[in-house]
């Protein structure tokens, strides 16, 4: 197996920026005129705070990775530029220009790196995972990303295609990092997992839908109300954005909701079920989807231990989502492909038997 293209590793290798509070005050009034207090924000390959201006308005600033690539930037802004455009009502963030109209600009940090620097609208409201899980909001979560999958769709740009370790339908890349798993029964069973998506998915790849997708939407990165947990307000965090297999995307984000039930499939069940409601998966797509689900949780594994063991002052932030990936895999062993299969697609087949009786 190939080794990951140089850039591909480039920013998840790269430290992010850290401009003290002071000076990105300074940077933000120097290319903004905004005027406000600076809160530090997480994040894994850029620097993000929140600015909160006097009369409570509030921005996000983002001073990207320098190893970050200028047109990958451009790509995500054009995004998100687009999906308002195409869907004013989807709650994502919106782009701010600089004084002269600008949509980033540029910074020299301390060290003399180059990056960019770019502004969006800060939304409010609650990360999912601070509330309680409910299939509501499940469903909810799933008919909202088939909607902005669906505003996505004839969406194109040059740096679309960039080459992203956080890729469901290229997870074989990863193969070398097999060796960085220290314990012998977990190597043996994301190395399982690793030969199901060669054998079973890679081939089927080339006859999916392929598309510019968020690539990220978890328990993290989607808001909702205070006082209505079921009702979502907010989807950030683009910077995972690419083009690729759309089944990739559903499963993806619904690999997060395995957790929090006995059944670990109920939870991704009704996710998957409201997507294909709204935005239906072809034949081909509804048979690798809950291989792909499994595969999310295997580059997870994959990459968090590879990064944690690189950047152990992060490593927090680098394994939040790695003991349950793991469980997942562990639960994933004990069944068949077909099984898993089935069991994911419970509701999505419901809805369909219930459409062929009307």
């Amino acid at each position: 197996m190939a080794g990951n293209p140089p850039h591909a590793e480039a920013a998840l290798s790269t430290t992010a920026p850290s401009l003290p509070p002071d000076d990105v005050g300074r940077l933000v009034r120097r290319l903004y005129g905004i005027e406000g207090a600076v809160t530090p924000l997480a994040g894994e390959r850029d620097q993000n705070c929140r600015i909160e201006t006097a009369d409570g308005t509030r921005y996000v600033v983002k001073i990207g990775n320098p190893s970050e690539p200028v047109p990958v930037v451009d790509f995500q802004i054009a995004a998100l530029e687009h999906i308002a455009r195409a869907s004013a009502r989807l709650p994502v963030p919106r782009v701010v220009r600089t004084l002269d109209g600008q949509a980033r600009a540029a910074t020299v940090l301390p060290d003399g790196r180059r990056c960019t620097v770019r502004m969006l609208s800060y939304l409010d409201g609650i990360q999912i995972r601070e509330t309680p899980r409910t299939a509501a909001q499940r469903r909810a979560m799933g008919t909202l990303l088939a909607q902005l999958d669906h505003a996505l769709q004839g969406f194109t740009h040059p740096a679309a295609t960039h080459d992203l370790l956080w890729n469901v339908a290229a997870a074989h890349r990863l193969v070398d990092k097999l060796d960085g798993i220290t314990d012998a029964s977990r190597r043996a069973l994301a190395g399982a997992f690793m030969r199901r998506f060669i054998d079973h998915v890679l081939p089927r790849l080339g006859s999916v839908r392929a598309q510019v997708i968020h690539n990220d939407y978890h328990l993290y990165n989607v808001l909702v109300a205070p006082g209505d947990h079921e009702r979502i307000v907010g989807i950030i965090d683009f910077g995972d954005m690419l083009h690729a297999p759309l089944v990739g995307e559903v499963a993806t984000a619904a690999a997060f909701h395995m957790t929090g039930n006995p059944d670990p499939f109920e939870g991704p069940a009704q996710f998957v079920g409201a997507y294909h409601a709204a935005l239906p998966l072809a034949a081909v797509e509804q048979e690798i989807v809950a291989d792909l689900m499994a595969t999310r949780h295997l580059i997870t594994v994959l990459i968090s231990e590879w990064r944690a063991a690189r950047y152990p002052e992060n490593r927090a932030y680098i394994m939040r989502h790695n003991p349950a990936a793991w469980e997942a895999l562990a639960q994933m062993a004990d069944m068949s492909r077909n099984e898993a299969r089935d069991r994911l697609l419970t509701e999505a087949r419901k809805g369909t038997a219930n459409e062929q009786h009307h």
